[in-house]
């Protein structure tokens, strides 16, 4: 993937141990993350929603809209994090248009996975026979 190819070397990092919480549900978010090492796993609300390994990034949303942090996103494993603040971001949209494809890419699959969610649930709360017929 692109984001573990053009940070990987990044000096510009933090470490944060297996079990420790990268960022809470409602905090302020100012920068978002690029995964270069370990295992983290995103909880919304207490819920499992995604499993994240080398490559992956975090915290698009609340650098995008400034917006409260909408997950939490917690290290399975010993994990190092390119951080990458607004002015960053904004640089790398700028200057890298790929860098944004590939951030609109990824949250355009974590929707249809929303909504896959979504769907399944509101099937699974179907009466039997309305379900059946869906």
């Amino acid at each position: 993937m692109l984001f573990f190819d053009m940070f990987r070397h990044d000096p510009k990092f933090i470490a944060i141990k297996g079990g420790e919480v990268l960022f809470r549900e409602g905090d302020a978010g100012e920068a978002m993350y690029v995964l270069i090492e370990g295992e983290a796993e995103v909880t919304i609300a207490g819920m499992f929603f995604e499993k994240c390994a080398p490559g992956s990034f975090v915290g698009e949303l609340a650098v995008i809209d400034d917006s409260p942090r909408s997950a939490t996103v917690t290290a399975l494993k010993d994990c190092r994090f390119v951080v990458i603040n607004r002015e960053r971001f904004q640089f790398l949209v700028d200057e890298a248009p790929r860098f944004a494809i590939d951030v609109m890419r990824v949250m355009a699959q974590r929707l249809r996975n929303c909504d896959r969610r979504i769907l399944a649930a509101g099937l699974s709360e179907m009466p039997v026979d309305m379900a059946s017929s869906a």
